[in-house]
């Protein structure tokens, strides 16, 4: 078994990709202060702001590097549903993104809250949210991916709603520190190896 280098700039992550194809049964959601709501017409900055709050201390950057010509036709694609979370006070704190454009797949794309709200059962709550939106007619097979990048409990989260692993990737791509798109003291796990420029 051999080791792959890793050039100091950049970042390497196992992806595993998850599938649910039958539909859990239907219960009581969770109770939760949160509240869910569909975004038809989501805006490219305000997009960006709710990503990088949820996304950053897990490294999202890949809708930080689109313009607003490549961003918004794929956010306000119809087969493309955005669901912003807002606490009792209208603060945008989590989202998910559902993505329909497969046909027969729906695919979580994105799904996360705030660091705050880890561990207080608000995922359960937004997943149940999230599968009541997701599993519709014509939809055969739900998808969604998580990476060793990811906080450490969101393999064993999505394998408790349900979701079996069926695939493995390896993902490189450029350290979004260093290119400043993101902080250089977000994600602290995750050495920074290069000083940002």
């Amino acid at each position: 078994m051999g080791l792959t280098p890793v050039p100091d700039d950049q970042l390497a992550t196992v992806v595993t990709t998850l599938e649910m194809t039958t539909r859990p049964p239907l219960r009581p959601l969770p109770s939760s202060p949160l509240r869910i709501f569909r975004w038809r017409q989501p805006g490219a900055d305000a997009y960006r702001i709710l990503f990088r709050r949820v996304g950053a201390p897990w490294l999202w950057f890949s809708r930080l590097v689109m313009d607003d010509a490549t961003l918004l036709p794929i956010i306000r694609d119809p087969r493309i549903e955005v669901y912003p979370v807002m606490d009792s006070m209208g603060i945008e704190i989590g989202f998910v993104e559902l993505d329909f454009r497969q046909p027969s797949v729906g695919e979580i794309s994105y799904f996360g809250l705030v660091p705050e709200l880890t561990g207080r059962g608000h995922g359960r709550w937004l997943m149940a949210e999230a599968l009541l939106r997701a599993w519709r007619p014509g939809i055969e097979r739900l998808t969604v991916n998580t990476c060793t990048l990811d906080h450490p409990s969101a393999l064993n989260f999505y394998r408790a709603q349900g979701f079996v692993p069926i695939r493995r990737t390896v993902e490189t791509f450029a350290d979004p520190r260093v290119a400043g798109l993101l902080p250089a003291d977000v994600a602290p796990h995750i050495p920074l190896l290069t000083p940002r420029r």
